[in-house]
């Protein structure tokens, strides 16, 4: 079955960075578009990224944009999302999610169908 495996996340100050990685099984990685998301309690599930399957079209939220980057290695079954200069705010429970044979690139989370157990970013001084 498809499983995602996220890891990655941990304690920061502000303005330092964490790289996520979500490691894909189960699925024909190449054809699947990727996403992340992430939560904090009591909010709704809030988009944060996604790239495509072949690694051309990426999207990200406004919050983000300029700070992360979201990449994938096909041949590892492998997709990243690379934070930088962390914010308090940017402070949630991350997570991987896939849609299969899609190619675009989704931003609501009722587009993908499976998602990982989640990775805790804490941004703290």
């Amino acid at each position: 079955q498809v499983q995602l495996v996220e890891s990655g996340g941990g304690l920061v100050q502000p303005g330092e960075f964490l790289r996520l990685s979500c490691a894909a099984s189960g699925l024909t990685f190449r054809n699947a578009a990727m996403g992340w998301f992430r939560q904090v309690s009591g909010k709704e599930r809030e988009f944060v990224a996604a790239i495509s399957w072949s690694d051309s079209n990426t999207n990200y939220a406004d919050s983000v944009k300029g700070r992360f980057t979201i990449s994938r290695d096909n041949a590892k079954n492998m997709v990243y999302l690379q934070m930088n200069s962390l914010k308090p705010e940017d402070t949630a429970v991350y997570y991987c999610a896939a849609r299969l044979y899609y190619l675009g690139v989704p931003r609501r989370s009722d587009d993908y169908g499976y998602w990982g157990q989640g990775t805790q970013v804490t941004v703290s001084s």
